[in-house]
């Protein structure tokens, strides 16, 4: 990385080698990297030990399809330089305190041209930070990686190559196109479809490609797409030679449209397909007839809101996305500590004495546990108390810690829950219940009224996050929404909250809404709400199923 010389003291410090604490470079290092390193310091700059630039393929848009190793060096990186075909869940793997940079180029719009970002990871290099270069694909196939190594070389500085998915494979792949098959051909070739048809001398071989190469596959040639449909026929291509245009590739808006050479540049312009995409030529597209997978899924295309806590969202989340859909991730309620843990101190501080204790979620678990540990306590001091939880959610979470569940009502309502414990078991006994600050009443009422002593603490308070409102507007006004999802009455009280009632069923006028049980189908249907879809069991597992099914069926 790059600082400038403005004299400020720092220790220079030369990439290659430093011999014995000395200042000499070794002759190994060659000629060329010597005078890179003079022409740099000519300018003003001194070059600081530390640095290097990870060039990352960050592959073709299902994050998913990052590698091991590319992950772990955008989780290592102080600076993260991405572009516009990286997806942007990847930057979740970075340290909170990396700088992000983003240097998008789609359409002609250029946030930095290629000269500035040349510039940017070299400046950052320099000063000896560690620079995830993030790049859609993979860096050295039409990624432009190359021209940038060289500039780190010619700089003196050190870089490393973490290869990706690229998009041709993988958007072929995912929508049922094997780019080679014995059945059609042994040979591929990559193109870019960006050259200018203006051009006095093309630098691809047409003539060699059109009948030499089974498959070709074009990069970003929707512009150029009736230039390279021409160029193929003229040098005697079948014009009957099937072809894909794929969009996204790998994407929940995965879009592909097919044709023969003759017909694509009128499907695609029917079609709408806009950059980015691909095209596939050969007779191995006629394969996505038997062999398409992604888009049969049974939520592909579906954009689906999850209003749940961040913290817990990511298990249902990637259960939607599983079934193809698009998964909009609109927290409406979060999880913080108590203003206060008096209460609940006062409790844990005789909890030997009671008879049974009540976990509502799998949130009062951790917040429990976490301040038991606090106060110097653990699990064994829950030793003889017999233990119900709302939920096999929940149920999860506290057998994780080796404590055995003894009762877990079918569903969260005071009936079913009393008819199962027994009314013998709750008459004279000691119920503690660490919760929410703000509850329903209505269970601890319910066992108070059979003679039960109960003991209520507040563990953690939900409250309305920072909101992406603007954002997720935008999806809803352009009739993009398909469901939206609710775990929980706060998560439908704070919706509505959060846009005002009557903007809120505005909004909501023609989207499925999916409740994951009937007390919250209760408050949704009080705040003007009307839930399509109830699973039978109270799970987000058995909600995303419900969902899976409104849709095929639907």
């Amino acid at each position: 990385m790059i600082a400038s010389g403005n004299g400020a003291a720092r220790r220079m410090a030369v990439i290659r080698h430093f011999g014995n604490g000395g200042h000499k470079i070794r002759l190994t290092t060659g000629l060329l990297n010597l005078f890179s390193i003079i022409i740099f310091l000519s300018k003003g700059y001194m070059i600081m030990s530390g640095g290097i630039v990870y060039l990352i393929g960050a592959g073709p848009g299902d994050p998913g399809l990052i590698t091991i190793k590319g992950k772990q060096r955008i989780e290592q990186a102080d600076v993260v330089v991405y572009d516009y075909l990286a997806n942007p869940k990847l930057l979740e793997y970075a340290r909170p305190d990396a700088e992000m940079i983003y240097v998008g180029k789609m359409g002609g719009n250029h946030t930095l041209t290629q000269d500035k970002i040349n510039e940017l990871i070299v400046d950052r290099c320099g000063k000896g930070l560690k620079v995830a270069r993030l790049k859609g694909g993979d860096p050295f196939i039409f990624g432009r990686g190359g021209e940038e190594a060289e500039e780190l070389v010619g700089a003196g500085l050190k870089y490393e190559v973490v290869p990706g998915v690229t998009a041709a494979v993988s958007a072929a792949a995912y929508s049922g196109i094997p780019l080679t098959h014995r059945d059609h051909t042994a040979t591929v070739a990559f193109i870019t479809g960006h050259e200018d048809p203006a051009k006095v001398e093309s630098n691809i071989y047409w003539d060699k490609i059109s009948t030499g190469i089974g498959t070709l596959v074009f990069f970003m040639g929707i512009k150029n797409l009736p230039n390279i449909v021409g160029n193929l026929i003229e040098h005697g291509r079948n014009p009957k030679t099937p072809v894909a245009v794929i969009r996204w590739g790998t994407r929940p808006d995965q879009k592909t449209v097919t044709g023969t050479l003759d017909t694509i540049v009128d499907v695609v312009k029917e079609s709408g397909i806009k950059p980015p995409a691909i095209t596939v030529v050969g007779e191995v597209v006629d394969c996505k007839k038997t062999l398409d997978w992604f888009e049969k899924k049974p939520l592909f295309g579906r954009k689906i809101v999850v209003t749940r806590a961040r913290e817990q969202a990511s298990d249902f989340a990637a259960r939607l996305a599983e079934s193809g859909a698009e998964v909009i991730e609109f927290p409406t309620i979060e999880t913080v500590e108590p203003e206060s843990w008096n209460n609940l101190d006062a409790a844990m501080e005789k909890i030997e004495s009671f008879d049974w204790i009540v976990f509502t979620s799998v949130n009062g678990v951790d917040f429990f546990l976490r301040r038991l540990k606090e106060k110097g306590m653990d699990i064994r001091d829950l030793k003889g108390l017999k233990v119900l939880t709302i939920g096999p959610k929940t149920a999860d979470a506290v057998e994780k810690l080796g404590i055995n569940v003894d009762f877990v009502p079918k569903e969260y309502r005071a009936e079913s829950i009393i008819g199962g414990m027994g009314e013998e078991n709750i008459r004279g006994k000691k119920i503690f219940i660490p919760r929410a600050k703000v509850a329903r009443e209505v269970l601890p009422e319910e066992f108070r009224r059979l003679g039960a002593e109960v003991t209520v603490a507040e563990c953690y308070v939900t409250v309305r996050p920072e909101s992406r409102k603007e954002e997720v507007c935008k999806y809803f006004e352009d009739g993009l929404i398909d469901a939206v999802t609710f775990t929980s009455s706060s998560t439908v009280e704070n919706f509505m909250d959060m846009w005002g009632k009557e903007e809120g069923l505005r909004l909501m006028e023609g989207v499925t809404t999916a409740s994951i049980g009937p007390i919250t189908s209760d408050t949704a249907r009080k705040l003007g709400l009307n839930p399509q879809i109830e699973p039978s069991e109270f799970t987000t597992d058995a909600l995303a199923d419900a969902i899976e099914e409104h849709f095929e069926t639907g």
